[in-house]
């Protein structure tokens, strides 16, 4: 008989450790090959039709203005394709809210007076949903529609904070545990409020720390009355930024802890992300029953849970798999009005895109092959413009 070594132990915190950092080295060294020679992201320019779609007019129109001598000056490439910077994209539509707006039109779409501040809170309890890709998204197409939008990053994996060229382990930025910390250490959210890359988003990005939230809370608990109402921090938090911003959008962790709690009581509506698959689905079912039964509890404590919208959201979705499609007519013969219209299709162009961090708004169409790009664009856009109808009407706009 053949005889063999025993496998060697080993001590298991070095290991992963020293795995860890090692990952963590080759992380650091992508981001810089991808964006020297400071390590931060810029963005790319837009085309005169991409701008036109996110502005709301007609590439006419914008030809028209710049031809006349109006607007920002676009730049121009090759073949006289004509090219604007997204802060350009943003002077535009003020330009165009000052001389071109009417009743029916508003090309700046901030908050009037009396509009509260949109919270977006984007949960799952089952990781691999597309959460993080929808929060990122979402975050990034609003502020190219012009609105002020903060993204908080609750979740201590951080993958919507490394989507936005920020890595915890390397950058020590700040998180939202700061601002929520129950010690004399707390700061205002505004002092870890970061800028992103797309003008009109900020970020408050994630890092490990945020576990503490979960360790802290039950001892604060026991101590007196700052615990008992954890659930009231992050919506606090937001009071000191109010004016700054007119939607925020939260990636939620995957789990049903304190941090998603806090995020659920500060929101003014809930974004459920679910891949239709049976396992998915009846994941999604437990949680909404733990999550039910949970805010029930917190409402008693004085947690004003009340929602503008809920709406559930297809992700990964596959046309041609029958048993998807058998899925999405079980969903929506349950609750159809609540489930997005518009699913999110399972694309090869996404996860090209998170190879180099970065979401399809930021890489151009020539990144792809043409059919790809536009399938996947297409799908993203639809979803985010049905999320921003919501919004509007949350502020009673058609």
């Amino acid at each position: 008989m053949n005889a063999f070594s025993p496998l060697p132990s080993f001590e298991f915190d070095d290991k992963i450790l020293m795995q860890g950092a090692e990952i963590s080295r080759k992380l650091d060294q992508l981001r810089l090959e991808n964006f020297p020679p400071n390590a931060k992201k810029n963005l790319r320019q837009f085309s005169l039709a991409e701008v036109a779609h996110y502005l709301g007019v007609t590439p006419s129109n914008l030809k028209r203005l710049y031809l006349d001598g109006k607007g920002p000056t676009p730049i121009t490439m090759s073949g006289n394709r004509r090219y604007y910077t997204a802060e350009q994209m943003l002077e535009l539509r003020f330009f165009l809210d000052r001389t071109g707006k009417t009743e029916a039109k508003r090309y700046v779409p901030h908050r009037k007076p009396g509009d509260k501040l949109q919270v977006v809170a984007v949960v799952n309890f089952k990781g691999g949903s597309g959460k993080t890709t929808t929060t990122a998204h979402l975050a990034q197409h609003l502020a190219l529609t012009g609105h002020r939008v903060l993204a908080i990053d609750l979740d201590p994996q951080a993958s919507l904070s490394a989507l936005h060229g920020f890595q915890p382990e390397l950058d020590r930025n700040p998180s939202l545990y700061d601002a929520i910390r129950y010690d004399d250490e707390r700061k205002s959210i505004a002092d870890v409020i970061l800028p992103t890359n797309f003008p009109g988003l900020d970020i408050v990005p994630a890092n490990l720390e945020l576990q503490e939230y979960e360790y802290d809370t039950p001892l604060a608990m026991q101590a007196g009355a700052d615990g008992k109402r954890f659930f009231t921090r992050l919506g606090k938090s937001l009071e000191e930024v109010d004016s700054r911003y007119d939607v925020v959008v939260v990636d939620c962790p995957p789990q049903l802890g304190y941090l998603t709690l806090t995020a659920l009581t500060a929101a003014t509506s809930v974004l459920i992300t679910v891949h239709p698959q049976m396992l998915d689905l009846m994941s999604m079912s437990q949680f909404l029953l733990m999550l039910g039964n949970i805010t029930k509890t917190i409402k008693k404590a004085g947690a004003n849970v009340r929602m503008d919208w809920l709406r559930y959201l297809i992700t990964r979705f596959e046309p041609t798999d029958v048993p998807q499609v058998q899925m999405l007519g079980f969903m929506q013969s349950m609750f159809a009005e609540e489930i997005l219209k518009s699913p999110m299709v399972k694309t090869t162009a996404i996860s090209d895109a998170g190879l180099t961090k970065r979401t399809l708004y930021e890489l151009d169409r020539s990144n792809f092959t043409r059919e790809t790009y536009d399938r996947a664009i297409e799908c993203m856009d639809a979803v985010n413009f049905e999320i921003q109808g919501l919004i509007h009407r949350a502020w009673g706009r058609l």
